[in-house]
């Protein structure tokens, strides 16, 4: 699939989809938007795509939304005067990643601000440049937090380091972000990517494809719940499913074997329903 404004490449069960604006410090436009949406749908139908890089080209990650249109980039009223209040693309785009079926790791290599730091928040793990600045600063643009970022960054750094991030928008370093929680390690810029990769080649080298798209959903999902009764629902559905599959039995044959595993399941077959009502498992 040809981009415009995005590049994707996969090589050994890796995509790496890299925002290509290095112009504009890979700032964020709608055309990125669809473009990123349309890169994920094509990477969960895609059964050679193990794990998903998101990175940036050039010196930066992404410098948040492009302003080149000045005080009105925000102002929908001219352009949608007659429609319902429209959708941010932003959140349109994280919640794609939400329900995305592979795991994905943000390689932040430099500047992230604004919608270039609240897209990483429902990526799975982020790895950043030690020179890298992140920053959640809008309301020193007289706006607010989007990308469905007021429910991911208070439950990934906990609600008062949201809250002073979001409330003061400062501009801050890599460490602050790794003490914080939000990045899982920082590395020189020359040897991020590399990194990235590794945990992603390990993912992909190692691990039943179908088990890890739904223990994504299952963790994800169970963020929200009530009660750990939820989840104990959730998992005992999933492990009745998972625990009949070739996959459980190649995963356990080829341990005993002392063999790497082959798992024959499929993502773009399906995953098994965990999410419905709850009904007990019947057996015989």
């Amino acid at each position: 699939m040809e981009f415009e404004q995005i590049r994707a490449e996969i090589d050994e069960g890796v995509l790496t989809i890299t925002l290509n604006r290095p112009e504009r410090l890979n700032a964020w436009t709608p055309v990125m938007a669809r473009e990123l949406m349309a890169a994920f749908d094509s990477a969960d139908a895609d059964d050679r795509v193990r794990a998903i890089i998101v990175t940036g080209a050039g010196r930066g990650f992404c410098a948040g939304a492009d302003l080149a249109g000045g005080g009105d980039t925000f102002d929908w009223r001219e352009r949608e005067p007659k429609g319902p209040v429209p959708r941010d693309n932003g959140g349109r785009f994280t919640l794609r990643v939400f329900d995305c079926r592979k795991p994905v790791i943000a390689a932040i290599n430099g500047p992230a601000v604004g919608v270039g730091a609240t897209m990483t928040l429902p990526m799975d793990i982020r790895l950043a440049a030690d020179d890298a600045r992140i920053g959640f600063v809008f309301a020193r643009r007289g706006i607010v937090p989007e990308a469905c970022s007021s429910w991911f960054l208070p439950r990934v750094v906990g609600i008062s380091r949201a809250m002073e991030w979001v409330s003061t928008g400062r501009v801050f370093g890599a460490q602050e972000a790794f003490e914080a929680g939000l990045v899982r390690s920082l590395h020189p810029s020359g040897e991020l990517l590399g990194a990235a990769r590794a945990l992603a080649s390990e993912i992909a080298e190692n691990t039943a494809p179908v088990s890890v798209a739904l223990a994504r959903q299952m963790l994800w999902r169970m963020l929200g719940a009530e009660h750990p009764m939820d989840a104990h629902r959730v998992d005992s559905r999933a492990m009745f499913a998972r625990g009949q599959s070739a996959d459980a039995r190649e995963g356990i044959t080829s341990f005993l074997e002392k063999r790497p595993a082959a798992f024959p399941d499929r993502v773009s077959d399906g995953l098994p329903d965990v999410f419905g009502a709850w009904e007990p498992p019947r057996f015989g």
